[in-house]
């Protein structure tokens, strides 16, 4: 059942880090306009499950004024919110408070803040803890976003003989072009399932500026600027969809087997394995496997 709608407010953000998933950077492009945002609400409340709206990016708060009516209408109509940031704006505890406090004055569910390495280096004081701490003082529920680069669990291996290795980074989008060089391989036949997403009865799915539904980062739906996404939401067949019913048939392995995409020996992950599938797939299913903009690619 569909609870939660994350939208993608813009794939523009001031970092391109090596571990994003949708190749988010200060020259990536779309954005959601206000009358989009509006047709989004009226979506989900005609799909009747929805009680969470996500704003995330990209960074949402680089369109301030549009984050803030949208979580405004959201609030109006009854939805809990979220919000994930990198917090650049917060240079000092006054400009951090002038940029939250009408947030957390309409009542914000989550805030969840970017705070690691891929984002500040190794600076102690930055402004994603002055933002989490501005927003606690604010009364917002405040939480870190903190992704381990990966590493090699040393002698640590699956029961079925997979290499561990360790770190929050999932090998999709950018990672797998920055950080996929150089650790262990499992062999293809081992990713049998998604680990990660529900493709079969999905809780919550990812919105973007362009209109795609995605059920993963880069797998959608279909286009709720063509047709509704309440139409979508109804009408998903996952068995009968192109690339979830063969992940739901055997993961990334049956995946790759079923259209006869060539393998290499070995993947760092299930989502390396989906992600570089896919990406050889993408003029086949340009409908599901979009944008193009979250496999790097104008």
């Amino acid at each position: 059942m569909l609870t939660q709608l994350h939208v993608l407010l813009s794939y523009k953000c001031i970092f391109e880090c090596d571990h994003c998933f949708v190749f988010s950077g200060p020259n990536a492009e779309g954005t959601f306009t206000l009358s989009q945002m509006r047709q989004v609400f009226d979506e989900a409340e005609k799909i009747g499950t929805v009680d969470t709206f996500y704003f995330e990016g990209g960074e949402a708060f680089l369109f301030y004024p549009l984050l803030l009516e949208s979580v405004r209408m959201a609030r109006a109509r009854g939805f809990k919110v979220g919000i994930v940031t990198n917090a650049y704006f917060a240079t000092s505890d006054e400009n951090a408070e002038l940029w939250l406090r009408p947030l957390a004055e309409l009542g914000i569910a989550d805030f969840s803040v970017s705070d690691d390495a891929f984002h500040f280096g190794e600076e102690v004081q930055n402004t994603a803890k002055r933002a989490r701490a501005v927003a606690g003082r604010l009364g917002m529920p405040a939480a870190s976003i903190c992704i381990e680069a990966p590493r090699v669990e040393a002698g640590a291996a699956h029961e079925k003989g997979a290499a561990i290795i360790g770190g929050d980074v999932v090998f999709r989008g950018r990672a797998v072009e920055t950080l996929a060089e150089g650790l262990p391989r499992t062999a293809p036949e081992r990713f049998a399932e998604c680990p990660f997403e529900d493709l079969q009865n999905p809780e919550r799915v990812h919105l973007d500026p362009y209109g795609h539904v995605h059920l993963c980062q880069g797998v959608s739906m279909g286009n709720m600027w063509v047709a509704p996404l309440s139409a979508l939401v109804r009408d998903y067949d996952p068995a009968a969809h192109p690339i979830s019913g063969p992940l739901l048939r055997g993961g990334p392995a049956a995946l790759a087997r079923e259209y006869g995409v060539p393998l290499e020996a070995g993947y760092v992950d299930a989502c390396h394995l989906c992600y570089e599938t896919r990406r050889a797939l993408l003029d086949r299913f340009p409908q599901y496997l979009a944008p193009r903009q979250v496999y790097g690619l104008a």
